[in-house]
């Protein structure tokens, strides 16, 4: 690292006022604040020093993703030789996923720090690091049958509309994966919900050879009992791609159809633990989002009408998005509440919308992205009236003391 320190500072000059690659600076700072700690130090001010900066931060996310993108990968590739009935190594399964996945995420990340970069130098500013993770985030949350130039088109969408305009990094009101996966809901439903769209049938670099079997469907869970003509809920069973029930353990383990991030509920826990583990994440808004889901399937357990009223919460909890959402996405430190009592608030409501989407939408049997967007809206608000209501505590306090005095 010493050598590599050194050569830095070496061609430093090069990119400093007055030479001649001058305007890439930003994009030579990028790399050295990434790759070393900054040594630069305030001069006025009451400031805390550490040695975890954002960029660092941004990291530990990332590691705690990989463990629900090394499992999403693996269930692609068997969701892929299930579906045209191979039976193949372990390996070969997780090297198909992970051989389907690359392309997404090249160019979510190519695009959006492409964009981020370009900013940062027309504005003569650092590049903000916060899309080490969204460029992570969006890839494994899309259909793994995505077309590419469709997350390239969105992720350039929302870099610039959700992101930039507003500022940048830290002045985003809503969460930008968020927005790429509301703006291809939308904007291409067809290539974004339905039975087709969750598993890769398509052979990739010949990893997978075979047509398709009989009787194939794609379909989630949640969009199984969405469609589902059966009376109640103990008269529904959930199905895998080859028409077999689907157990308890494969839906926490994540071998069902669905996006690459969201499937193992498992892995997400492990990505948990590290997020509160490292005080990166908040337990605070992802254990109220929980608690949220569960207030709001008691309720309309309560009243049920239909199947999906009647699911029990631990199903609501495993299957779609709603614990990668709980987790990953509902803790983003820039769009989530930011006060204490806020938080629990904001993971509440969360989880009381996303279980409501879920159960009278049946068109979008998921619910938690749109949840989450809801709630970026009222974050502000809800810090405000929370700030607001100690400040009047405290001027109580204070009026009573003096009162005694």
């Amino acid at each position: 690292m010493k050598a590599l320190r050194n050569y830095l500072d070496k061609i430093k000059p090069n990119f400093e006022e007055g030479g001649k690659l001058h305007w890439l600076y930003s994009t030579y700072d990028a790399f050295e604040t990434f790759l070393f700690v900054p040594n630069t130090t305030s001069k006025r001010g009451v400031h805390i020093h550490d040695a975890r900066d954002s960029k660092r931060t941004m990291i530990i996310v990332i590691v705690a993703l990989i463990p629900a993108l090394l499992v999403g990968m693996y269930n692609v590739g068997l969701q892929h030789y299930m579906a045209i009935g191979q039976e193949v190594s372990l390996l070969n399964k997780f090297l198909f996923g992970l051989i389907a996945m690359l392309p997404l995420i090249v160019v979510s990340y190519v695009v959006g720090l492409g964009i981020e970069f370009a900013m940062a130098q027309v504005k003569k500013e650092e590049v903000a690091e916060g899309f080490l993770v969204s460029g992570m985030l969006i890839p494994m949350i899309v259909p793994i049958d995505t077309p590419l130039w469709m997350v390239a088109v969105a992720t350039a969408f929302s870099v610039i509309f959700a992101k930039e305009v507003f500022g940048g990094t830290g002045y985003n009101i809503f969460n930008v994966a968020l927005i790429v996966r509301a703006f291809l809901f939308f904007s291409y439903p067809s290539k974004m919900s339905g039975d087709q769209v969750w598993v890769r049938t398509a052979d990739t670099f010949g990893m997978g050879k075979g047509s398709v079997i009989d009787g194939y469907s794609g379909a989630t869970p949640l969009g199984q009992i969405a469609t589902t003509e059966a009376g109640s809920f103990s008269e529904f069973t959930f199905h895998g791609i080859t028409g077999d029930p689907l157990s308890i353990s494969d839906m926490f383990f994540g071998f069902i159809p669905g996006s690459v991030g969201e499937v193992s509920t498992f892995a997400i826990l492990l990505g948990a633990l590290i997020l509160i583990a490292t005080g990166v994440g908040s337990w605070k808004t992802m254990l109220s989002v929980f608690v949220g889901g569960a207030v709001g399937v008691l309720l309309v357990n309560t009243f049920a009408q239909n199947v999906i009223m009647e699911m029990p919460l631990y199903y609501h909890f495993l299957l779609g998005g709603f614990a990668f959402g709980a987790v990953f996405m509902a803790t983003d430190p820039v769009t989530s509440a930011r006060t204490e009592r806020g938080k629990w608030i904001y993971g509440f409501l969360i989880g009381l919308m996303a279980i409501t989407i879920r159960v009278f939408n049946p068109g979008y049997p998921e619910g938690m992205m749109l949840a989450i967007l809801l709630m970026n809206a009222f974050a502000p608000l809800i810090d405000f009236y929370v700030i607001d209501a100690n400040i009047k505590r405290r001027l109580k306090r204070a009026a009573a003391v003096s009162q005694m005095a």
